[in-house]
């Protein structure tokens, strides 16, 4: 995983208490917390744009949202033009996830992973690599 990557972050109620744990697990990314920051009930668009204006912006290389099916906060972060948002709940998703699809939003659904799933995702987010080439033209056509 590169060192030194900044990281939005954010998470609605159902994801509360991941956002904070993934806040400790990773001493080299620089993250910043879009909230919410409790578990009292929040609405999802409310931390989702802020993290995909971020990362769109280009003030983020990446962003992490989290609720409980990572549904919501995918699809209001891909309203961004030049986001990529992209729902994984397994290490062998957020793989083409990155080198196919060169997402730059990580969307964890909380109910449906444990941490330690969540870790080993957000890993190999991390660490894979967009391949371009035939990948590059294809994301290319994705924005409107």
């Amino acid at each position: 995983m590169k060192k030194g990557l900044k990281i939005a972050i954010g998470a609605d109620h159902a994801g509360f208490e991941y956002k904070q744990a993934i806040l400790g697990m990773f001493n080299d990314l620089t993250f910043k917390d879009f909230g919410t920051y409790s578990a009292e009930s929040a609405d999802y668009p409310d931390f989702a744009h802020l993290v995909a204006s971020g990362v769109e912006n280009g003030e983020f290389d990446f962003g992490i949202l989290i609720c409980g099916s990572a549904n919501g906060v995918a699809m209001t972060a891909n309203k961004h033009q030049g986001i990529r948002a992209a729902i994984c709940w397994k290490p062998e998703l957020a793989i083409p996830a990155r080198t196919h699809n060169n997402a730059n939003i990580i969307c964890i659904p909380a109910r449906h992973m444990s941490i330690d799933e969540v870790k080993e995702t957000l890993i190999t987010f991390f660490t894979e690599e967009f391949e371009g080439g035939r990948h590059a033209r294809r994301v290319d056509k994705i924005s409107c």
